[in-house]
C-alpha cells in the first residue's frame, strides 16, 4: 500500500499486482491524494498537472466503483482550483460526452456515473468561473435523467444539486427546467433517487423564489405523494424539503425579497397546506371544505408521519425566537389537527395521531425553548386545556336535547387534552424545580385547570390529567403531600359522581407511583389514609348500581397503587389485603356454580372487573414488596389465584350467556392472571399447570379470537444485533416515537394509558416519556407468551411434544394473513420457552420433542415474511444451544448447508445463511468449530451475489455473527473475508445501505478477532491492518448515517488494539461533525468513540477539535458570535454550513458537549457526554484551569435571574448586556443571514448541575495537583515566575459566584450541586485570605450543614456575619424541638429524621470547633499586643474572634442540644442492635424516629451520630458529670466543682428526683462507651475516616473527666474491653491519624488506672501506719501472674506490641525471621516517630500498675523494648535533634529505674539482674558497627548516665559493666565532634558529682587525666566554631567540680592543672585584635573564671602564682587590656556599665 503514496499514480506497481487488488491501490492513491493536494507547494502541483489530469481522467472510463468515483472527482476538482484552469473546459466537455453516450451496458455505467460526480464536483468546486458552459451542462444531464437508470437518477440529480450549490442565484435561468424535471421524481419507485430528489430541491428553493410562492400548493401535493409507501430515509428527506420550503414562504430570506417583489403567504395558509397532508395525505389536493369532511378513505399512515416531521423541521427552521411568539397560534393548529374527526376515524388511529401531535410539541417546545420561554409555553397550555374543559362542561351541563353535536365534540375534546396534558406534564418534568413559579403563581391556576380535567366524561383525558399531576409532583416533591390530601378530601366530597370516583381515584394512583422518584417520600399515615379510602369505596360498591363499576376499579386501582410504596408501609396492611383478595373470589365450585346461575350482565360486568383489579393489586404486590412473599403468604396468594383459574374454564359460557360486551373484562381477567403468575415462582401453581397451559396456546394461537392479532414481543425476543435485518433500528432514531406506528405487527406504536389503567402507577420503563400500554387484546397474547416461557421449563416431556405437535396443526389449519399471524404468535412464543429453558440451564428433551420442534422451526426459515425468517433462525440457535450436542447440530448445520447449494430463490437463500449465523452465534466458535470453514465458504459465495442485496445483507450478516462469536478459530479466513468486504464495500451501489451496514459490522467484527496483533509490524498485519483503514475510510465517506456509525465504530477498535495507526487528526474533526447529525445512532456513536480517545488523549482531541474551529473561520462562518449553547440547527444558513463542522466555537469540543447535554434526551448519550467531559476535565482541567472555569461559568451564568444580577467577569460582557436587551418585543420580520436569529437557550437545570459539579471536580483535581493552588502568597510568587502559571486560589472570587450563582437557583438539585461547591470551597481555603461572604439563607435541610461547616472552617471573622448563621441555626434547633406531633409534614418521616439529625450534627459540629478554639485560646500564651510582623501582609490578626465568642454563641443552646444529643445516641444505639434483639425496641419509635421508617431511618443515623458523640463527650467533660452546687456533686471525690448558672439536672433526660446523679451519669457512660465499642469493634470500611476520628477524639475527651477515669478505673473489665476493641480497629484501619489517636484513648485508660492504684495506695499507707504487714497492691498481686483478657497490662501491651511491630518491624522475632522481611531500615516518618515515641511512653508508665511480683513479669519485656528501641532510633542526625522516641526511651528508663515500689526484699535480686542485664545491652547496642547507621553517642551515653546515677547500689562493683561504661565516656571524650565532648562532659561532671563515692571514685581515676589531656591541647588547637567552644567550656566546668571536690591537701596539685590549663588560653594583645569570635570568647571565659578562682581557694591560688612567673605575666597583661577596652567603651557611653565595678574589686584584691 505505501507504494500507492505518491503524488502522480504509481503505474508499474500497479501493473505488478493482481487483477482483484488493482481497484484497492487507485483507491488508496486517491485517498492519499484528497489529503495532499490541500497541502501540498503549489508549484509541485502545477508542475506534474498535466500528468495528474490524464490519469485521473483515464480512471473515468475504468469503471470506477462508488466510493471511487466520489473519490476522483473530489481530487480532479481539487487539482483544477490549486492548478492551472487551462484544461477545465476540454475535460468538463469529455465528460459531457461520456454522459452523452448511448450505451446503456451495465458495464458502461460506472464510467458514465463517474463522468457526473466529476461534473457535479467541478461546478461546487470552482461555480460561477464554469458560468459560461453551466446551460449545456444542465440539459445534458436533464436529458440523461429521461432515459437514466435508479443509479444514474440519483447520480445526476447529486450532481445538480452540486451545480445549484456551486452557482448560487448565477444559475436562474435553468431553475424552472430542473424544478420540473425532478419534481416528477418524487414518486419515484427507487426510494434513493426520492432522497436525491428531495435534497436537489432542498437546494433548489434556496434561490427559486417560485417554488415557495406560485408553487407553493404543488410542491405540497408533491411531498405528500413522496411519503407514501416510503421508507425512514425518505421520509427524513422529503420532510426536510417540505418543512424547509414552508418556512421560508412564511419567512423568505431578505436577499431574495430585495430583489423581486415577492407576495408573501400567510401563516394561516401555511399551517392549512400543511394540515392537508397530516389530516388527508397524497391523493388528490381538494380546494374546498365541503368534501373534506366527508369521512371515508383513511389517512396514510407514512404520510402522517412524514409531515409531523416536516412540522418540526418547519418550526426548527423559523427559531426558537419565532415559536416563542407565535406559540400560541401554533398550538392552537396543532391541538386542532387532533380534534379533527379524519385524524381520529378509530380509536387506534387516533392514538396515532396524538403520538404524532406530541411528538411535534415535544421537539419544538422541549428543545427550542428556554427555561422561560418553557414556562410562558406551559402557561399557554393551561389556558388551551382551560378553554377545552369549559366547553366540554358547557355541554355536559346542557341538559336540553341540542347536544348532538356536542358528544362528538367531547370525544374530539379527549384526544385535544390528552396532547396538551402530555406536553404539560413533558415540560414539567423536564423543567423539575425550576418550573416553581408555574405552581406558585395563582394567575396561572395550573392546578385547578389541570384537576378539573379529571372530571372530563373521557377516561383518556382523565388519565392524562391524573399522569401531568405525577409530573408536577415528582418534579415538585413539596407538592405531593397536599395534592394527595386535595385529591382524597375532593374524592369524598364528590363521592356520587362516577367520573370523580375515576377521575381522583387516577390522581392519588398516580400520585402515589410518583413517590417512589421523590428521595423524601410521604408521610407514613397516607399509606393508611388510602387504605381506608380503597375499603370504604369497595365496601359501597354495590350500593349504587350507577356507581358500583367506578368504584369497584377505584378501590383496586387505589390498592394497587399503595403497593409500589414498598414493604415498608404495606407490611402494616398485609393482613387486611390477603382478606380482601380471599373474598373477591369464590371459595368453592359451589359458589361458582351458584353465581353463573343467579348473575345478571351488568353484575357479571361488575363481578369480572372487580377480580381483575384484585388480581392486578396482587400482581403489583408480588412486584413491589418481594421481601414480604414469605412461603405463608405465597400460599395465602394461591387461594384466589387458583380460584381465578378455575373461573376462567367457566367464563365462555357465562359470554355465551350474557353477551359479547363481556369478552373485554375477561380478557382483562386473563391479563392480570397471566401477569401474576409470571412473577411467582412456577413450582407455586405446578397443580393448574394442565389447565394454565390450554388457556395460554388458545391465547396466542386465536383459537378463540377472530382478529388476526400479533404479539409485539417478537423484536424484543429476536437478537438486539438483527435490528439490521428487520429494520427495528428506527427504535434508535430521534423518531421512535412516531416511526413505531408504521411497524408491521398490530398496534405497534399504539400504546396509551387508558388501554390498562393501571400502569398510571408503575414504574416506566426506561427510556420512556410516558407510559403506554398496549392495546388489551395484543397485551393479553403478549403476556400469555411471557408466561408460556415461564412455564414451558416446567412441564412434563410429554406436554411438550403435544405442544409443540399442535402449533404445527394450527400453522397448517390457517390461510393466509391469518396463517402469518399465528406464525408470528407461535414463533414468539416458542422463543420466549428457548429462552427459559436456557435461562432455567434445562434441556428441550428427547428425540421427539427435538424432532417436533425441528420440524417447526425449519418449515419457517423459508417463510416470505422476513420477520419470521429471522425468528426461526433465533430459534435454531437457541434450540443448538439447549440441546447441546454436537450430532444434533451438526445436523442442523448439514441441513442449511444442502438447502443453500441447492436454493436459488431469495427467501430459502437469506433464511438458511442466517440459520448458520445463529448456530455459531448461540454455540459459540468451540462447539461450531467443524462447520467454521463450509459456513464461511458458503457465506462468501452468497455475499457475491450481485443480483439480490437482500441475500448480500443477510449472508453478510451472518458473516459477522461467525466472526464474533469463532474469535481466535477465525484467523485463517481474515484475509478472504477482508478481500471481500472490501472489494463489496468498492463496487456495491451506496443506495444497498443495509448491504453497507452489514459490511460495516463484518469489517468491525474482523478488527476485533485479529484484536491487538494489529499493533505488529509484519508484511501480512500491515497488509490486514491498512485493509481495514480502507474499509474505515470507505464506510466513513458513506452517506447513510447507519453506515458512518459502523465505520466509527470500527475506527474506535482500530484505536483501541493499535492506537498509533488511526489518525487522530483526521478522525476527531469528522467525529465533532457528527455530533450534530440528525441522526441519533450516529451521535451516539460519535460520542462514544470520543470518550474512549479522551480516555487516553484528551489533549490531542481537544487540540484537533479546535483546529476544525480554525478552518471553519475560513469559510462563510456564522458560527462567530454564536453562544455555544446554541442548538445545532437554526437559521436557515446554519442547515447547509452543518456539514462544514462549523459547530465548534471558541470555547472547543467541552462547549459543544456542554451543548449538547441541552439537547439530548437519550441516556445513554447523555451518560457518555458526561464521561467523556470527565475525561477531558480530569487530565486537562488543572493545567488549562482559566479555560473550563470559564466554561463552567458560562454555563452557570446561565442561572436565569442571576445573570442580570452579576455580570459576568470577563470578556463576554457585551454580549451579555446583548442577550438582557433583546425582549420579547423585538419583533423581526425576517430571517437574516447573519445570526442575530440564533435562538439562544440558555443551559437547562441538569446541564447547570453537571457543571457545578464540575466545578467540584477541579477543586478536587487542582489539590492533587499543587498546593500552590490553594495559598495566595505561593500562587503570586509562581505567577511573577512564569506568567502562564494559572492558579486556582486566583479565581477565588470567580469560584465563589459560581458556587453562589448556583446555590441561589430555582432549581433544587442545582442548589444542592451549588451548596456541595461552596462546602468544598470553605473546606479547602479556609486558611487562604478570608473570601468575602455574606451569610444567605440557604435551603434548611443543607443549611445547617453548610453553616457548621463555615464557621467551622475558621473563616469568618466577624461577630456580626456570626450571628446570623447562628440565627439560622437556632431556627433550625426550634423546629427540632417541635417533637414528633408536629402537624405540617410533607414528606415521609425519615425525611424528618434527616432534617432534624443534619441540625443536632450541625450544632454539635460547630460545637466541638468552637471548644477546640477555646482550648487551644487557653494553651497560647497571652498576647500582651497584636504582633504586627505577621507572615502574610494580606490579613495581618486584626480581626480574629475573641476566642471564646464562639463559645458564648453555643453557650445558652447547651442544656438544650445536650438533652437532644444524648436522645439521638440513644437512638442509635437501639437501632444498632442486631436483629434478634429487635423486640427491645420501644414500640413508638425513638426520639426522631417512628417505627415504620426504622430502615431508612438507621442511614441518617449511621451518617450523623460521630460528631454528635463527640460533642456529647465534650459537653460531659465540661459540665455534664456536675451538677450546679448540688450535694450530689459532693459525694462523688475528685470532681472538679464548676458553678455553672444553668442547673443542668433537668438536661439529663429523666425528671431529676427518679434517678441521682450517680445512676444517671453512669448511664451516659454506658451509652458512650457503648455505642463507641460497638462502632470501633467494627467499622464498615466503607466509612468516612472522620466517623473513627470522632469516635476516638470523643474518647479521649470523654477520659479527662475525672468521673469518666474513676469510673473505667473501678471496673477494670471495661478498660481491658475498650483495648480489645482499638486494637481490632488498628488491625483494619491503617492511617497514622488512627494510631496516634488510639495511642492518645490508651494513655487516658492507663493514667487514669495509675490515679485510681495512688489514691488506693495512699489511703491504704495511711490506714497501714500502725500495721506492719502490708497487703499488695496492683496487678500480678503475689505471683506475678497476668491473666489475659482479664488484665490491663497485658492488654496494652498486647496493643502497643502491635503499633510497635507495625512501625518497626524488626521488633519481633516472628516478623523478622520471616522470609518476606526484608532488614533494610528506613528512618521513620515524623508521624511514626510521634506514635513510637507515645507507645514508650505508656510502656514505661506500665510497671506502676503492677504488684512489685507484676513488676518482675513485665519488665523483662519493657526493658528489652525500650532497649531495642533506643539502639534502632538513636542514629546521628545532622543538626544533633533528639528525635521523639529517643527522648520518650530515655524518659522511661529513668522512670522505671526510679521505681521504688519494685525493690522489695522479694523482689531485690530479680530487680539486680535485670538493671544490671538492661545496662549490658545498652553497652553492647552503642558498640558503633560497620553496617549499622552511626549510633547517636550522646543518647547512649545518656542512657548509661541514667544507670548509673539511678541505680548505683545495683551495679556498683561490677567489673565488666565499669569497664564497659568508662570505655563508651573515653571514645566519646576522643570524638571528633566537639558536640558529642561536650555532652560527654556534662554527664561526666553529673557522675563525678554522684552522692554514692564508690560508683564515683573509679570513674575520676580512669577518665579525669585524659580530660586534662584534652584540655591541654586547646591551647595549641584553639576552637574555632561555637560548638567547640562549648566542649572547652563543659570540660572546665568539670575541672572544677573536681577542684572542689578534691580535699584540701590536695588542692594545690588539682589547680597546678587547671590554672595554667586557663591561662594558656588567654590571647596577647597582638593577636586578640586579629583573632577569630570563638577564639575571643574563650579568652572572655578564661579571664572570668580566673578571675572567679582566685577568691575561692587564695591560698592554693598564690601558691601555683608563685610557682609559674611568666604565667603571673599572662595574666596580668590580660587584665590591663580588658580594663582599658572597658574604659574605652565606657567613654563611649555616658553611663557606666555594670561589669566594671566587680573587675575592679578582683583586681585589688588579688596583686
Amino acid at each position: 500500500m505505501e507504494l500507492a503514496h505518491s503524488l502522480l499514480l504509481n503505474e508499474e506497481a500497479l501493473a505488478q499486482i493482481t487483477e482483484a487488488k488493482r481497484p484497492v491501490f487507485i483507491f488508496e492513491w486517491l485517498r492519499f491524494l484528497d489529503k495532499v493536494l490541500v497541502a501540498a507547494n503549489k508549484t509541485d502541483v502545477k508542475e506534474k498537472q498535466k500528468k495528474l489530469v490524464e490519469q485521473l481522467t483515464g480512471l473515468i472510463s475504468s469503471s470506477p466503483g462508488p466510493p471511487t468515483r466520489k473519490l476522483l472527482a473530489k481530487n480532479l476538482a481539487a487539482l483544477y482550483s490549486i492548478g492551472d484552469t487551462f484544461t477545465v473546459f476540454q475535460t468538463l466537455d469529455k465528460c459531457n460526452d461520456i454522459i452523452r453516450n448511448k450505451d446503456d451496458t451495465a458495464a458502461y455505467l460506472p464510467t458514465k456515473l463517474a463522468a457526473v460526480a466529476c461534473v457535479g464536483a467541478f461546478y461546487e468546486k470552482m461555480g460561477r468561473m464554469l458560468g459560461s458552459a453551466f446551460p449545456e451542462t444542465v440539459n445534458n444531464l436533464l436529458k440523461s435523467l429521461k432515459s437514466a437508470e435508479s443509479q444514474g437518477r440519483s447520480e445526476i440529480l447529486m450532481s445538480l444539486q452540486k451545480v445549484l450549490n456551486g452557482l448560487g442565484g448565477a444559475a436562474a435561468s435553468s431553475h424552472r427546467d430542473i424544478y420540473k424535471n425532478a419534481r416528477s421524481l418524487l414518486t419515484d419507485r427507487s426510494m434513493a433517487v426520492r432522497c436525491a430528489v428531495a435534497k436537489c430541491l432542498l437546494e433548489l428553493q434556496n434561490e427559486a423564489v417560485f417554488m415557495w410562492t406560485a408553487e407553493l400548493e404543488n410542491i405540497a401535493t408533491h411531498c405528500f405523494k413522496a411519503l407514501e409507501n416510503s421508507n425512514y430515509g425518505v421520509r427524513v428527506a422529503v420532510s426536510k424539503l417540505l418543512g424547509t420550503v414552508m418556512a421560508t414562504a412564511l419567512m423568505p430570506k431578505q436577499a431574495t425579497v430585495m430583489r423581486q417583489n415577492v407576495k408573501r403567504a400567510t401563516f394561516d395558509e401555511v399551517l392549512e397546506l400543511m394540515a392537508t397532508g397530516f389530516l388527508r395525505g397524497g391523493s388528490g389536493f381538494l380546494k374546498s371544505g365541503g368534501e373534506m369532511l366527508k369521512v371515508g378513505g383513511s389517512v396514510n399512515r407514512e404520510v402522517r408521519v412524514g409531515v409531523t416531521q416536516a412540522y418540526v423541521v418547519f418550526v426548527t427552521t423559523l427559531g426558537g425566537q419565532w415559536l416563542e411568539r407565535s406559540f400560541a397560534t401554533f398550538l392552537s393548529h396543532v391541538l386542532d389537527l387532533v380534534s379533527h374527526p379524519r385524524a381520529t376515524q378509530t380509536h387506534v388511529e387516533a392514538v396515532y395521531s396524538r403520538r404524532c401531535v406530541s411528538f411535534i410539541l415535544r421537539a419544538t417546545v422541549g428543545s427550542l425553548l428556554g427555561e422561560k420561554a418553557q414556562i410562558a409555553a406551559a402557561k399557554e397550555i393551561c389556558q388551551a386545556i382551560g378553554k377545552q374543559m369549559k366547553a366540554v362542561e358547557a355541554v355536559v351541563n346542557d341538559t336540553s336535547g341540542e347536544n348532538k353535536s356536542g358528544a362528538a365534540d367531547i370525544a374530539a375534546s379527549q384526544h385535544v387534552m390528552v396532547c396538551a396534558l402530555q406536553e404539560l406534564g413533558s415540560l414539567v418534568q423536564s423543567l423539575n424545580a425550576t418550573a416553581s413559579p408555574l405552581i406558585q403563581e395563582a394567575s396561572i391556576g395550573l392546578l385547578e385547570t389541570v384537576t378539573s380535567v379529571l372530571l372530563h366524561p373521557s377516561m383518556a383525558a382523565r388519565l392524562a390529567a391524573a399522569w401531568c399531576l405525577r409530573c408536577v409532583a415528582v418534579a415538585l416533591p413539596f407538592q405531593l403531600t397536599p395534592f394527595l390530601d386535595r385529591c382524597a378530601e375532593r374524592l369524598n366530597n364528590l363521592k356520587t359522581s362516577p367520573e370523580a370516583v375515576s377521575g381522583y381515584s387516577f390522581a392519588m394512583a398516580a400520585l402515589l407511583g410518583g413517590v417512589h422518584q421523590c428521595p423524601l417520600g410521604i408521610p407514613h399515615a397516607k399509606g393508611k389514609m388510602v387504605v381506608s379510602i380503597a375499603e370504604d369505596l369497595l365496601r359501597t360498591a354495590a350500593q349504587n348500581s350507577r356507581l358500583s363499576l367506578q368504584r369497584t376499579q377505584a378501590g383496586w386501582l387505589l390498592l394497587g397503587a399503595l403497593m409500589t410504596l414498598g414493604p415498608s408501609v404495606v407490611r402494616y396492611h398485609l393482613p387486611k389485603m390477603l382478606l380482601l383478595w380471599r373474598n373477591v373470589f369464590p371459595r368453592s365450585l359451589k359458589e361458582l356454580e351458584a353465581e353463573k346461575a343467579r348473575g345478571d350482565s351488568f353484575t357479571w360486568q361488575v363481578t369480572l372487573e372487580g377480580r381483575a383489579g384484585a388480581l392486578c393489586a396482587m400482581r403489583s404486590f408480588v412486584a413491589h414488596c418481594p421481601e414480604l412473599l414469605t412461603e405463608d403468604v405465597i400460599r395465602k396468594l394461591m387461594t384466589p389465584i387458583e380460584c381465578a383459574m378455575t373461573m376462567m374454564s367457566h367464563i365462555p359460557s357465562v359470554i355465551k350467556a350474557h353477551g359479547a360486551h363481556l369478552k373485554a373484562s375477561a380478557a382483562m381477567v386473563r391479563l392480570r392472571l397471566y401477569d401474576i403468575l409470571a412473577l411467582l415462582p412456577p413450582k407455586t401453581y405446578e397443580g393448574s399447570f394442565n389447565a394454565l397451559l390450554r388457556e395460554l396456546v388458545a391465547e396466542f394461537t386465536l383459537t378463540d379470537n377472530s382478529a388476526n392479532t400479533t404479539t409485539s414481543l417478537l423484536r424484543s425476543l429476536c437478537h438486539y444485533d438483527d435490528s439490521v435485518l428487520l429494520g427495528s433500528w428506527l427504535q434508535e432514531t430521534d423518531h421512535k416515537s412516531i416511526e413505531d406506528q408504521l411497524q408491521p405487527n398490530s398496534a405497534s406504536g399504539s400504546g396509551a394509558l387508558e388501554h390498562d389503567p393501571s400502569s398510571i402507577y408503575l414504574r416506566i420503563p426506561a427510556g420512556e416519556a410516558v407510559p403506554g400500554p398496549l392495546p388489551l387484546g395484543v397485551s393479553v397474547i403478549d403476556a400469555s407468551v411471557a408466561l408460556f416461557g415461564v412455564v414451558f421449563p416446567h412441564v412434563s416431556y410429554k406436554h411438550r411434544l403435544q405442544m409443540l405437535d399442535h402449533f404445527a396443526e394450527c400453522v397448517k389449519q390457517a390461510k393466509g394473513v391469518r396463517q402469518q399471524a399465528v406464525q408470528l404468535n407461535i414463533f414468539t412464543a416458542v422463543l420466549s420457552a428457548l429462552k427459559g429453558l436456557a435461562e432455567n440451564k434445562s434441556t428441550l428433551g428427547p428425540e421427539e420433542v427435538r424432532k417436533s420442534a425441528l420440524t417447526l422451526v425449519m418449515g419457517a426459515l423459508d417463510n416470505p415474511n422476513p420477520i419470521l425468517r429471522c425468528a426461526a433462525g433465533e430459534a435454531l440457535g437457541r434450540m443448538a444451544q439447549v440441546v447441546g450436542e454436537a450430532t444434533f447440530i451438526a445436523r442442523m448445520a448439514q441441513y442449511s448447508f444442502d438447502k443453500l447449494k441447492s436454493a436459488r430463490d431469495v427467501v430459502s437463500r437469506t433464511g438458511h445463511s442466517l440459520a448458520l449465523g445463529c448456530l455459531h452465534r448461540y454455540v459459540g466458535g468451540i462447539g461450531s468449530g467443524q462447520h467454521l470453514k463450509t459456513s464461511v465458504s458458503i457465506l462468501l459465495a452468497l455475499a457475491q451475489d450481485g443480483t439480490s442485496s437482500e441475500v448480500q445483507t443477510w449472508s453478510l450478516h451472518s458473516l459477522a455473527l461467525i466472526v464474533d462469536s469463532s474469535g481466535p478459530m477465525y484467523r485463517g479466513y481474515v484475509e478472504p473475508t477482508l478481500s471481500l468486504v472490501l472489494t463489496l464495500l468498492l463496487t456495491v451501489p451506496p443506495s444497498h445501505t443495509e448491504v453497507h451496514q452489514c459490511l460495516g459490522r463484518c469489517l468491525g467484527a474482523i478488527i476485533t478477532t485479529v484484536g491487538p496483533e494489529l499493533q505488529g509490524n509484519g508484511a501480512t498485519i500491515s497488509t490486514i491492518r491498512s485493509s481495514c483503514l480502507v474499509g474505515c475510510a470507505i464506510t466513513q465517506d458513506h452517506s447513510d448515517s447507519l453506515v458512518q456509525a459502523a465505520a466509527i465504530s470500527c475506527l474506535q477498535q482500530l484505536h483501541m488494539f493499535a492506537p498509533r495507526h488511526v489518525n487522530l487528526s483526521s478522525l476527531v474533526p469528522s467525529l465533532c461533525v457528527h455530533l450534530c447529525s440528525s441522526h441519533l445512532l450516529l451521535r451516539r456513536a460519535a460520542v462514544a468513540c470520543l470518550r474512549q480517545l479522551a480516555q487516553r488523549e484528551a489533549a490531542e482531541v481537544c487540540e484537533y477539535a479546535m483546529s476544525l474551529a480554525k478552518n471553519a473561520g475560513d469559510k462563510e462562518n456564522p458560527g462567530t458570535h454564536v453562544n455555544p449553547f446554541a442548538p445545532g440547527v437554526s437559521s436557515r444558513s446554519d442547515i447547509h454550513c452543518r456539514h462544514q463542522g462549523v459547530n465548534i466555537t471558541e470555547t472547543g469540543l467541552e462547549g459543544l458537549l456542554f451543548g449538547m447535554l441541552d439537547r439530548e434526551t437519550d441516556r445513554k448519550l447523555c451518560s457518555d457526554i458526561h464521561d467523556t467531559l470527565g475525561h477531558m476535565l480530569s487530565s486537562l482541567a488543572v493545567e488549562k484551569l482559566s479555560h473550563w472555569l470559564m466554561l463552567c461559568k458560562d454555563v452557570l451564568a446561565a442561572s436565569s435571574d442571576m445573570s442580570t444580577a452579576t455580570p459576568l467577569s470577563s470578556g463576554k460582557d457585551e454580549e451579555s448586556e446583548k442577550k438582557d436587551e433583546m425582549d420579547d418585543d423585538t419583533m423581526f420580520t425576517t430571517l437574516g443571514e447573519e445570526d442575530k436569529s440564533k435562538p439562544f437557550v440558555a443551559p437547562r437545570w441538569a446541564t447547570r448541575v453537571f457543571a457545578a459539579d464540575c466545578l467540584c471536580r477541579i477543586i478536587n483535581l487542582c489539590e492533587n495537583a499543587d498546593q500552590a493552588h490553594f495559598d495566595l502568597a505561593m500562587a503570586r510568587s509562581a505567577k511573577l515566575r512564569n506568567p502562564t502559571n494559572d492558579l486556582l486560589v486566583l479565581h477565588l472570587s470567580d469560584l465563589i459566584r459560581m458556587a453562589f450563582m448556583a446555590a441561589t437557583d430555582h432549581s433544587n438539585q442545582l442548589r444542592m450541586a451549588g451548596l456541595q461547591a461552596l462546602e468544598d470551597i470553605i473546606k479547602k481555603f479556609a486558611s487562604v485570605p478570608e473570601p468575602e461572604f455574606p451569610g444567605h439563607v440557604i435551603l434548611e435541610q443543607y443549611q445547617a450543614n453548610v453553616c457548621s461547616t463555615w464557621i467551622g472552617s475558621g473563616v469568618v471573622s466577624d461577630l456580626n456575619d456570626l450571628r446570623r448563621v447562628h440565627n439560622l441555626l437556632v431556627s433550625s434547633l426550634d423546629k427540632v424541638q417541635a417533637g414528633k406531633g408536629s402537624s405540617s409534614q410533607l414528606y415521609r418521616e425519615s425525611a424528618t429524621t434527616m432534617e432534624k439529625l443534619a441540625v443536632l450534627k450541625a450544632w454539635a459540629e460547630v460545637y466541638v470547633v468552637a471548644m477546640n478554639i477555646k482550648k487551644e485560646a487557653e494553651s497560647k500564651p497571652k498576647r500582651a499586643m497584636k504582633s504586627t510582623d505577621d507572615d502574610d501582609d494580606d490579613y495581618g490578626t486584626i480581626d480574629e474572634l475573641p476566642p471564646d465568642s464562639l463559645i458564648t454563641l453555643v453557650q445558652p443552646e447547651l442544656p438544650t442540644l445536650s438533652r437532644l444529643w444524648l436522645a439521638a445516641l440513644k437512638d442509635y444505639a437501639l437501632l444498632t442492635l442486631p436483629a434478634e434483639f429487635a423486640s427491645q425496641l420501644p414500640p413508638d419509635g425513638g426520639a426522631f424516629y417512628t417505627p415504620e421508617t426504622i430502615d431508612t431511618a438507621r442511614l441518617h443515623y449511621r451518617n450523623s451520630w460521630a460528631p454528635i458523640l463527640h460533642a456529647v463527650a465534650l459537653w460531659l467533660n465540661s459540665t455534664g458529670f456536675t451538677c450546679s452546687e448540688s450535694a450530689e456533686a459532693a459525694a462523688i471525690p475528685g470532681l472538679q466543682k464548676r458553678a455553672t448558672s444553668v442547673s443542668l439536672n433537668q438536661a439529663s433526660g429523666a425528671t431529676p428526683s427518679a434517678k441521682s446523679l450517680p445512676e444517671i451519669n453512669k448511664d451516659r457512660m454506658h451509652l458512650i462507651l457503648g455505642v463507641s465499642i460497638q462502632f470501633l469493634c467494627s467499622p464498615r470500611p466503607e466509612e468516612p475516616i472522620e466517623h473513627v476520628t470522632a469516635c476516638l477524639q470523643a474518647l479521649h475527651t470523654l477520659l479527662d473527666s475525672p468521673y469518666a477515669r474513676i469510673h473505667i478505673a473501678e471496673d477494670q473489665l471495661i478498660g481491658v474491653e475498650l483495648l480489645s476493641v482499638l486494637h481490632r480497629l488498628l488491625l483494619t484501619w491503617n492511617p497514622p491519624c488512627v494510631q496516634l489517636l488510639v495511642t492518645g484513648v490508651v494513655q487516658q485508660i492507663v493514667g487514669a488506672a495509675q490515679d485510681y492504684l495512688q489514691e488506693k495506695r495512699n489511703t491504704l499507707n495511711e490506714d497501714d501506719m500502725e500495721k506492719e504487714s502490708c497487703p499488695i497492691v496492683g496487678e500480678g498481686g503475689d505471683s506475678g501472674g497476668l491473666v489475659p483478657g482479664k488484665s490491663l497490662v497485658f492488654a496494652t501491651m498486647e496493643l502497643l506490641m502491635f503499633i510497635l511491630v507495625r512501625h518497626m518491624p524488626h521488633l519481633s522475632a516472628k516478623m523478622s525471621d520471616s522470609p518476606s522481611h526484608v532488614a533494610t531500615k528506613t528512618r521513620l516518618t515524623e508521624e511514626s516517630a510521634r506514635l513510637v515515641a507515645a507507645t514508650v511512653t505508656i510502656l514505661s508508665d506500665l510497671p506502676s500498675l503492677c504488684s512489685p511480683a507484676g513488676c518482675m513479669t513485665i519488665l523483662p519485656t519493657i526493658l528489652f523494648l525500650i532497649a531495642r528501641i533506643l539502639k534502632d532510633t538513636a542514629i546521628k542526625s545532622a543538626d544533633n535533634q533528639v528525635p521523639p522516641p529517643v527522648s520518650a526511651a530515655l524518659q522511661g528508663i529513668k522512670n522505671i529505674v526510679t521505681l521504688s515500689m519494685a525493690k522489695t526484699e522479694d523482689t531485690q535480686k530479680q530487680w539486680t539482674a535485670l538493671i544490671r542485664s538492661t545496662l549490658a545491652c545498652i553497652l553492647e547496642y552503642s558498640q558503633p558497627e560497620d553496617s549499622m547507621p552511626m549510633p547517636d553517642e550522646v543518647s547512649m551515653l545518656t542512657a548509661i548516665a541514667l544507670f548509673l546515677w539511678s541505680a548505683s547500689s545495683e551495679i556498683i562493683g561490677v567489673q565488666s559493666l565499669q569497664n564497659g561504661c568508662m570505655n563508651r565516656f573515653k571514645n566519646a571524650l576522643n570524638s571528633c565532634d566537639p558536640w558529642v565532648q561536650a555532652k560527654c562532659y556534662q554527664l561526666l561532671l553529673s557522675v563525678f558529682q554522684h552522692s554514692n563515692r564508690a560508683l564515683s571514685t573509679p570513674y575520676i581515676h580512669s577518665l579525669a587525666p585524659i580530660v586534662v589531656e584534652k584540655l591541654k591541647a586547646v591551647e595549641r588547637n584553639r576552637p574555632a566554631s561555637s560548638t567547640e567552644l562549648l566542649a572547652v567550656q563543659e570540660g572546665i566546668k568539670v575541672l572544677e567540680t573536681l577542684v572542689a571536690l578534691g580535699e584540701e591537701q590536695n588542692r594545690v596539685q588539682l589547680l597546678a592543672l587547671l590554672v595554667p590549663t586557663l591561662i594558656s588560653y588567654l590571647l596577647d594583645e597582638n593577636s586578640f585584635a586579629s583573632a577569630s569570635t570563638a577564639s575571643k570568647d574563650l579568652h572572655e571565659f578564661a579571664l572570668q573564671n580566673l578571675m572567679h578562682i582566685g577568691p575561692l581557694y587564695p591560698h592554693a591560688f598564690k601558691t601555683v602564682m608563685g610557682a609559674a612567673p611568666e604565667l603571673k605575666v599572662r595574666l596580668e597583661t590580660a587584665v590591663r587590656a580588658s580594663q582599658a577596652s572597658k574604659a574605652k567603651a565606657a567613654a563611649r557611653q555616658p553611663t557606666p556599665t555594670v561589669h566594671s565595678a566587680p573587675t575592679i574589686k578582683l583586681k585589688t584584691s588579688f596583686f
